[in-house]
Formats: C-alpha cells, structure tokens, sequence
C-alpha cells in the first residue's frame, strides 16, 4: 500500500478504511493468500469441466 497519508494526514479519515480492509482480510482471507491466482485458475478449470460435462448430457 503506498504512503497515502501524505494526502490527508487525519485519523479520522483512515479508520474507516482501515476497518474495511481488516474486515475484508478476515473475510476474504483466500483473495490475499499467495498462490491465490493458481488457486483461482484451478477453479475455473473445475467449473469449466463441469460445465462441459453438463453441455454434453444436454447435447447427448
């Protein structure tokens, strides 16, 4: 995160943004993990081979 402070230098502007991104950290802890885009990609791979599979009951 860059040093935005600088801009506004008031506590009472960055807790709200802090809180939400803590709340996001806690939330959304996947988004944030390291090896979230293999973990993405591997997701839509599952979804695009169910998918398939779905269309070819469909077409059968």
């Amino acid at each position: 995160m860059t040093d935005l402070s600088r801009l506004v230098d008031d506590p009472a502007v960055w807790a709200p943004i802090h809180k939400i991104a803590g709340t996001l950290d806690k939330a959304l802890p996947g988004i944030f993990a390291a090896d979230y885009a293999e973990r993405l990609e591997a997701a839509r791979h599952r979804l695009r081979t169910a998918t398939g599979s779905l269309a070819e009951e469909q077409d059968g």
